[in-house]
């Protein structure tokens, strides 16, 4: 399956661009190791972190499935990973042999596109929200229904987070600091307690 995909695993460092902003929408990506993040930079260069990817996890399919002419968004490295990156057309167009499982690699890619239109959809509810303190609550929130407990981790860092959420770091230091004194919220670092 993969010589008929013409498959090649990579390797890339932390920060590296596996996919920038711009380039053609060529390629499909299955994370195999480390971590990553669909990143997008503004005219002003204010950074938006639009999702994370995880091991097991596609990336650059969206684009590559429409036939964008060139990518809107980058994927970063977060950490050292391994990445398999596939050329769009060899696994959107059905080869010569008929591979039996081009037909459930089809069926995959689109249960992805799916899954992650859903995921998309949750973070447009937490980003729409109109204050940093809702943004906050309702990603924690989202965060602890996921984990189902009240204790649980976050992905980001607080720089990330405020990327994610798109907001303003200060803010969102200081609304967490609300929210603590409030006794709504405890957290050390990424870990955070729903009170």
């Amino acid at each position: 399956m993969l010589g008929c995909f013409g498959a090649k695993a990579v390797e890339f460092d932390k920060k590296y661009t596996i996919f920038a902003e711009g380039s053609p929408a060529k390629k499909i990506g299955i994370l195999l190791s480390g971590k990553a993040q669909t990143v997008q930079v503004d005219y002003y260069g204010n950074r938006s972190i639009l999702g994370e990817i995880e091991p097991g996890e596609m990336f650059g399919e969206a684009f590559a499935c429409a036939e964008t002419p060139a990518l809107p968004v980058s994927v970063i490295a977060d950490e050292r990973c391994a990445v398999m990156l596939i050329d769009s057309d060899h696994l959107l167009h059905t080869c010569k042999n008929a591979c039996g499982f081009h037909q459930q690699i089809i069926y995959n890619l689109m249960k992805d596109l799916a899954t992650k239109n859903i995921a998309f959809h949750k973070r447009m509810e937490i980003i729409s929200k109109r204050s940093t303190r809702e943004k906050l609550l309702a990603y924690l929130a989202m965060h602890a229904k996921k984990a189902g407990k009240s204790t649980f981790d976050i992905p980001f860092d607080r720089q990330e987070l405020a990327d994610y959420l798109e907001v303003d770091r200060s803010g969102l230091s200081s609304e967490i600091s609300k929210l603590k004194n409030e006794g709504l919220i405890d957290n050390y670092k990424n870990s955070f307690k729903l009170l």
